[in-house]
């Protein structure tokens, strides 16, 4: 595809030649010259200046390069839009498959892929457009709205309610049973009927074996947009907001609230029944054990400001030295 074509589709300002020819996408250490890079994150600026690529997407006030440019306010974007020109996923062919099992009573809208031995139980309702992997299962009453994607192994329990446009990666899921025991008088565990539901909104997509639980009752609730990564837990009745992001291995405890425009990095772990404000941002490994307002950026076990834990971290590499020179002076003291 040539570059002048490319920086009109993804609405970009090129400078250098418009007739290079572009094959592909790469990163900026290993483009060659015929595929387009990007620079996002100042980390990597250092590396446009010797890149191999045929072209470079950066922002507005990049300094200039020797290799054709394009100029954007938001070049991460305008790199993740590039790749679609170049790569689509496959579609599989529109119909059932001979294995899956489709329930007489589920109303499947038009255009739906279902692969083979997905289960889709009674009462199911599916919107169009809907592509559901191999071993895919959909329990009795679930409700889903149009162009759902479910990959392999995907599981969608009873009852749970499920938006437009949302996406489960492979074996993910949602509206499993709640962690809900009661003590009997034995000293054994008498499980709690976990009756409440899943509800995740448009355009949310879970990651690959991810669990959002049902709770005992209510509502489980991941809000428009919110997306989680792989291997996250999110405990009964908590709610996550509207574009929030869980990275990998993150942990919320149950009747857990999580704003909107939240980030919380790997394996943050947050204790049941607390309130996390909107746009949070919690480093990788903190552990969140009280509420923390709106605008906060929290790090370390227990959760404090960012500013304070770097401060600590530091004091902490220098600790066996302050020490050595208080043991000095208790030394010099006592002679």
């Amino acid at each position: 595809m040539r570059l002048e074509l490319i920086a009109q589709s993804l609405g970009c300002r090129l400078e250098g030649s418009p007739d290079a020819e572009i094959t592909g996408v790469a990163g900026i250490e290993d483009a060659r010259p015929h595929q387009i890079t990007f620079v996002s994150n100042r980390k990597y600026a250092r590396h446009a200046k010797t890149t191999r690529a045929g072209a470079v997407i950066v922002e507005d006030k990049f300094p200039a390069l020797e290799v054709p440019t394009l100029r954007t306010a938001n070049p991460y974007l305008a790199f993740a839009r590039a790749i679609e020109l170049f790569y689509q996923p496959p579609e599989p062919p529109a119909g059932a498959d001979a294995t899956a099992r489709v329930a007489a009573s589920a109303a499947i809208g038009a255009d739906a892929s279902i692969g083979p031995y997905a289960v889709i139980e009674d009462g199911v309702r599916i919107g169009a457009r809907a592509v559901i992997g191999p071993f895919v299962y959909i329990g009795r009453g679930a409700n889903i709205g149009d162009d759902f994607r479910a990959h392999s192994h995907a599981s969608v329990r009873e009852y749970s309610r499920l938006g437009n446009n949302v996406v489960l990666q492979d074996g993910a899921r949602i509206g499993t049973d709640g962690y809900g025991y009661a003590k009997k008088d034995d000293g054994s565990w008498y499980k709690i009927v976990q009756s409440g539901i899943v509800v995740l909104e448009d355009d949310v997509e879970v990651g690959a074996n991810a669990t959002i639980d049902r709770s005992s009752f209510g509502v489980t609730r991941i809000a428009r947009g919110a997306k989680i990564d792989n291997l996250v837990q999110v405990g009964h009745a908590s709610s996550v907001g509207a574009h929030t992001l869980l990275c990998s291995q993150v942990g919320l405890a149950g009747s857990t609230k999580v704003g909107a425009d939240c980030i919380l990095t790997g394996q943050v772990g947050v204790s049941g029944h607390l309130t996390i404000g909107d746009r949070v941002i919690a480093t990788g490994q903190t552990g969140i054990g009280s509420d923390i307002p709106n605008d906060a950026v929290v790090s370390g076990s227990p959760s404090m400001d960012n500013k304070t834990w770097l401060r600590n971290t530091v004091i902490l590499r220098k600790l066996p030295e302050i020490v050595k020179r208080l043991e000095a002076l208790e030394r010099k003291s006592a002679e």
